[in-house]
């Protein structure tokens, strides 16, 4: 799958699973509503219910910005199986306006955010490399 097809995919898809390493090199994978803008992909802590906004995902990104995200298309058709994985860079996102930008995206995407924009930290990934496989090519 080529980069425009990776593209167009991540842009259409809502849910995706954002990879990021813990102190001691495990592993940690959450699920994200996310809005992808050029070669950046945001998303941010929202109010959905959670212990705390001081979440591990932003701990890892502080110590360990290199990421991985991950849409896939999964149905009992095998033919119509794809997936994409954006690498990249993240970073917390402190400047106001960059927020507010980031925010934006969110909220035109999710209707969910138009009502209760997301509260905690903006999280912002600068892509470094797309990649993708498809099960049936042109379909």
């Amino acid at each position: 799958m080529n980069e425009v097809e990776c593209r167009h995919r991540v842009a259409a898809a809502h849910v995706a699973r954002l990879a990021t390493t813990r102190a001691d090199g495990r592993p940690h994978v959450v699920p994200i509503c996310f809005a992808l803008d050029d070669d950046n992909l945001v998303t941010a802590v929202d109010g959905k219910p959670k212990r705390t906004l001081d979440l591990l995902r932003l701990d890892n990104i502080r110590a360990h910005p290199p990421v991985s995200v991950l849409v896939d298309c999964y149905e009992n058709d095998w033919s119509r199986l794809w997936w994409v994985r954006i690498d990249g860079v993240a970073a917390i996102v402190v400047d106001r306006a960059e927020r507010a930008y980031a925010l934006g995206l969110l909220s035109a995407k999710y209707p969910q955010y138009q009502a209760s924009p997301p509260s905690g930290a903006v999280v912002s990934i600068t892509v470094s490399e797309w990649s993708g496989w498809e099960a049936a090519p042109g379909k």
